[in-house]
């Protein structure tokens, strides 16, 4: 975005002799289009709505617009957004939109969000279960609370830009805002940093949480821990933790969809003569039936054995294959067996029919 140039104009989509009424309201309508709570995911409606408030934030400050229209450029304005995992806009939503709303409730500034990759096995994914992590974070620091200043002692205001955090740089006829280097744009300069946390205002710390695992998930599946992410200087609430689940693949057992799949190897005779197998499923063994004649291929259905249906009403099926194993180190008795049966079959088989030119021809001898 800040790679081309862009007519801010174009963005929020209004003429350049649009009034400050028409820019917010305009503003006010993309912004809704394409907040990221309307648009969980979509990385598009995300970059667009960066956009649209950088747009305004130029569009909407008189100083800025002014600047920009003269020169093409929005001068030291920039985008105030830095998204990373699960972005968080909630502070500068409700402060652009709290007299549109109503002021109804507190502004909040809340943290950014963590990740956590947790590994879990087939059946924890398919019954459920609860697993205990233990995640690195940085909290707020307990002894000078986020504000990074020894208790009993006050940040001093920064001389050299009198505690606005800019400084005025002239350059023939321009007039340029820098940030102060000497106190980093606060407007304040920490004499005294907290000991404990030696003035970052936060500290890194281990966290042992129980995280519980609904039965029926799958790989890639999120999990959202309300209030277990950052907390830093000048949020007001924790963000949240999403557990991103990763399922090990099974010995035995495979899945596709709520169903779960086994392959069972089976002689040749028993598809044959048929008879009753013994398989595995889930929740232990069970008696399968295999009847007489059965083809290669065929597919046996146990209802109710599979996994936990997405939209929460009962569960998949258990699918078997069954594999024909051909023995591969007989005997001489099983090979004149299976030779002699290989000639009762020859002899059974049904004998080709005749075509139409061997019917023809008969017809006339």
């Amino acid at each position: 975005m800040r790679g081309r140039q862009v007519d801010y104009y174009e963005v929020l989509n209004v003429s350049r002799g649009a009034t400050d009424e028409e820019i917010k309201k305009a503003y006010r309508k993309l912004a809704l289009q394409y907040h990221p709570d309307r648009n969980p995911g979509d990385r598009q409606a995300e970059e667009m709505f960066k956009e649209i408030n950088e747009a305004y934030e130029v569009l909407g400050d008189p100083q800025k617009r002014h600047h920009y229209e003269r020169f093409g450029t929005a001068g030291d304005a920039g985008s105030v957004f830095d998204f990373g995992f699960q972005g968080n806009f909630d502070t500068v939503f409700n402060d652009l939109f709290s007299d549109f709303f109503g002021n109804q409730r507190p502004r909040q500034r809340k943290g950014d969000d963590l990740r956590y990759h947790l590994t879990i096995e087939f059946e924890e994914a398919v019954f459920g279960g609860e697993k205990e992590i233990e995640i690195p974070k940085e909290e707020r620091c307990s002894v000078c609370n986020g504000s990074r200043t020894e208790p009993g002692h006050e940040p001093v205001v920064c001389k050299h830009c009198g505690g606005h955090g800019q400084v005025r740089q002239s350059h023939g006829f321009f007039t340029i805002n820098r940030t102060c280097e000497y106190c980093g744009g606060e407007g304040r300069v920490i004499k005294h940093p907290c000991k404990h946390c030696k003035g970052k205002g936060s500290v890194r710390t281990k966290k042992k949480l129980k995280v519980k695992i609904p039965p029926g998930v799958d790989n890639n599946t999120r999990l959202k821990l309300r209030g277990e992410g950052m907390q830093q200087l000048g949020d007001t609430v924790p963000g949240d933790l999403f557990i991103v689940l990763q399922v090990k693949e099974h010995a035995i057992f495979e899945r596709a969809g709520d169903d779960i799949i086994v392959q069972v190897d089976v002689g040749f005779t028993l598809l044959c003569l048929g008879g009753e197998i013994t398989v595995p499923t889930i929740e232990g063994e069970s008696a399968l039936k295999i009847p007489p004649g059965t083809q290669q291929g065929r597919v046996f259905r146990l209802k109710g054995l599979g996994v936990n249906k997405s939209n929460g009403y009962g569960r998949g099926d258990q699918l078997i294959y069954l594999n024909i194993v051909i023995p591969s180190d007989l005997t001489e008795r099983q090979k004149d067996l299976i030779e002699e049966l290989a000639g009762e079959f020859k002899d059974s088989s049904p004998k080709p029919r005749k075509g139409f030119k061997e019917k023809f021809m008969e017809f006339f001898e």
